[in-house]
């Protein structure tokens, strides 16, 4: 017998060879915080008509999310579609079919799995159930026990194990622990820490003998930094909630795509449908993940549509047509409602709701106005106004709310408003009938310097001990956006008319409406 005797270069190349046998590389495509924006999207995440569409002028959209998915699976390789949470809530879509629009697009451009948002607990878990039953793929919320809440227990699940091409990659998926605040959970669930509730599914999956892990984080971009610092095991974070641009070319991403916190890569893709995030990772054979690259890909004009998503998305839109065409004002420059200006400061569509509220109640002696920065959805461009661009801005159909709470309750309602500016939360106070000056390094709970209500034409100091007539929208005056302070208000109404059919109203009687900031939230 002849003995084959392989050179040490031989030998070299054969476990070379061997090595990168058994790397396994993974496409990880990836969306968040859709908010029924199934037809395309202007530069101010609101509608964009159909003839600045073909003129090139929109972006995003179910048909152009469509083609751009199909063109990536086309490559051949590997690859999961995933989403972060927050389908619902936005549109007309979701108003008027609920979670049914958005169930069925999901299914049809055949997701993989999806995280558990806040606003799939806005209609309570009736609605979340039935979109839950729907679904052709796993929902996910590892930090909530569901086992008192009969409609959900059996419909959403911690985590998933997905086989890909041989491989088993863990999925597991996060919801934001303040629900309570932030929707309408119920009585029934209870959320818990998402660090441990992580670790404890990393840990049951690994003990499976499973050792790529993807996280569906639903909690914003700061909180998954402390995750992935926090726990072991997480290979890759797909982020939601903050609504945040990772990318390593705009200028205006606040962070690399991907970001790494140690071992761990975290993506977003900002919203809304704007882009489709693609993550290309490759895994060692001990599952320790060697490389993390790609980019958010911008769903511009350049993203042809699909034909057959495009028509469907026509006919779940008829029924919409009557009451989003309706022209209901004109404004005479365009009306900022950016997440980014509405979280942070004064702006100019916080402006107009909290006037258009306070001008509707005023004359029942009320004096102050607050509205949750994050209850703001979308700006307006300059122009004629239709109903459906402010339904889009105002989408959640809260009424108005008047109340009354000494002033010490507004002080505090206006300093936990300020908290959690950093993380972009939706509780920032926007605000009429009151102005005051804030300190944005000062520590939460100590931001305030001072507060001013409006009395004739005069501004005088915010007395604590004195009763004030305030309005809000439903939500904040039950507590929403964690504004418990409100609580125990006195004579309270919570049924007043629609917040989006006062702005209407308000924007009519004052067209062409003129979009103003005066400096009622300054910083010092």
């Amino acid at each position: 017998m002849t003995m084959r005797i392989l050179s040490s270069a031989a030998v070299l190349a054969l476990l070379s060879g061997a090595a990168a046998q058994a790397e396994f590389a993974l496409t990880l495509l990836h969306t968040n915080d859709v908010h029924a924006r199934l037809e395309p999207i202007s530069k101010y995440d609101s509608g964009c008509p159909e003839e600045d569409n073909r003129a090139g002028d929109c972006f995003g959209g179910a048909a152009r999310l469509a083609t751009a998915i199909a063109a990536a699976r086309a490559e051949g390789g590997p690859s999961l579609l995933l989403d972060a949470g927050d389908q619902f809530q936005g549109t007309l879509f979701y108003t008027y079919y609920k979670g049914k629009a958005a169930s069925e697009m999901v299914n049809r451009l055949g997701y993989d799995a999806m995280a558990v948002g806040n606003h799939e607990f806005d209609d309570g878990p009736e609605v979340l159930a039935g979109f839950a039953a729907r679904l052709t793929m796993p929902l996910l919320m590892a930090n909530a026990d569901l086992s008192a809440e009969p409609q959900l227990k059996d419909k959403i699940r911690k985590s998933v194990v997905i086989e890909e091409a041989g491989e088993r990659i863990g999925v597991i998926g996060l919801t934001p622990r303040d629900n309570p605040e932030l929707a309408s959970p119920g009585p029934n669930i209870v959320f818990t820490d998402p660090l441990d509730a992580v670790q404890a599914e990393v840990d049951r999956l690994a003990a499976e003998g499973i050792d790529k892990i993807v996280l569906l984080s639903h909690s914003g971009y700061e909180a998954d930094k402390r995750i992935a610092a926090g726990t072991t095991g997480v290979d890759v974070i797909v982020g939601g909630h903050s609504h945040t641009l990772l990318s390593n070319t705009d200028d205006t991403a606040a962070g690399p795509y991907p970001t790494m916190v140690g071992d761990t890569a975290i993506v977003q893709a900002y919203g809304y449908g704007k882009y489709l995030g693609r993550l290309d990772v490759v895994f060692d054979d001990a599952g320790k993940l060697v490389s993390a690259e790609g980019a958010p890909i911008l769903l511009d004009a350049s993203v042809a549509e699909d034909a057959g998503v495009k028509a469907r998305v026509a006919e779940l839109a008829q029924p919409l047509e009557e009451i989003r065409q309706k022209v209901v004002a004109e404004t005479a420059a365009p009306i900022d409602g950016e997440r980014g200006s509405c979280r942070a400061g004064e702006c100019a569509m916080g402006n107009l709701v909290a006037e258009a509220m306070l001008d509707r109640v005023r004359s029942q002696g009320i004096q102050i106005a607050l509205q949750n920065g994050g209850g703001v959805r979308a700006s307006i461009d300059e122009g004629p106004v239709t109903m459906g661009e402010v339904l889009t801005v105002l989408p959640f159909q809260n009424t108005l709310s008047t109340f009354h709470v000494p002033g010490a309750a507004v002080r505090a309602a206006l300093e936990h408003g300020l908290s959690q500016v950093e993380e972009g939360a939706g509780r920032f106070p926007q605000v009429a009938g009151l102005r005051f000056t804030w300190n944005p390094e000062a520590e939460p709970g100590q931001r305030l310097r001072k507060v001013e209500v409006q009395e004739g034409g005069a501004w005088l100091p915010l007395d604590p001990d004195r009763s004030y007539g305030l309005v809000s929208n439903n939500y904040v005056r039950n507590g929403g956006d964690g504004y418990s302070m409100f609580l125990d208000a006195r004579e309270v109404y919570d049924f007043g008319p629609d917040l989006a059919d006062v702005t209407a109203d308000y924007l009519a009687a004052q067209a062409p409406y003129t979009p103003r900031l005066d400096g009622r939230i300054a910083t010092e």
